[in-house]
């Protein structure tokens, strides 16, 4: 059989979110980073780097929060092998209306409109009010709202 005779499978939605992350040595991870560990972007709390010894190389044990869900992780692996890291796209935009569990936000650059889910922070979600400007983050293919911009 010839290459170009074998089925192709193309997942667009693979491709988008293998864009909207890179790789890197788990030897540079830092607490605040972000890391990807079991499909969920997460952000690093803690980092042990262990010693290399006589049968093996140095070991990097981490603990890292979901982005999404607040689930507390942990990895152990060595620390040189590469890990996945979100690119964290961050933007402003306007609070446009209440949809219930989502607001409408319009983009401040491009004005587009879009809708995201309410923030499980209660604190956030109490500063939030129409007309208000957020900084939205767009973390593999989601949006979260992160914080409410000040007024200048």
């Amino acid at each position: 059989m010839q290459h170009h005779d074998r089925p192709v499978i193309v997942c667009k939605n693979a491709t988008v979110i293998r864009m909207s992350i890179r790789r890197v040595e788990a030897r540079t991870l830092k607490p605040g980073g972000y890391v990807i560990v079991d499909d969920m972007p997460s952000r690093v709390v803690n980092v042990e780097k262990s010693k290399p010894g006589k049968h093996g190389a140095a070991k990097i044990t981490f603990e890292a929060v979901g982005f999404f869900d607040n689930r507390k992780r942990q990895a152990i692996m060595p620390a040189d092998r590469m890990v996945d890291v979100p690119i964290i796209d961050k933007k402003g935009a306007t609070v446009i209306a209440d949809m219930g569990e989502n607001f409408s936000l319009m983009d401040s650059d491009t004005f587009e409109t879009y809708e995201v889910p309410k923030p499980a922070d209660q604190d956030l979600l109490a500063q939030i009010t129409l007309n208000c400007p957020v900084e939205v983050w767009f973390v593999m293919e989601k949006r979260v709202i992160m914080r409410v911009k000040s007024e200048k």
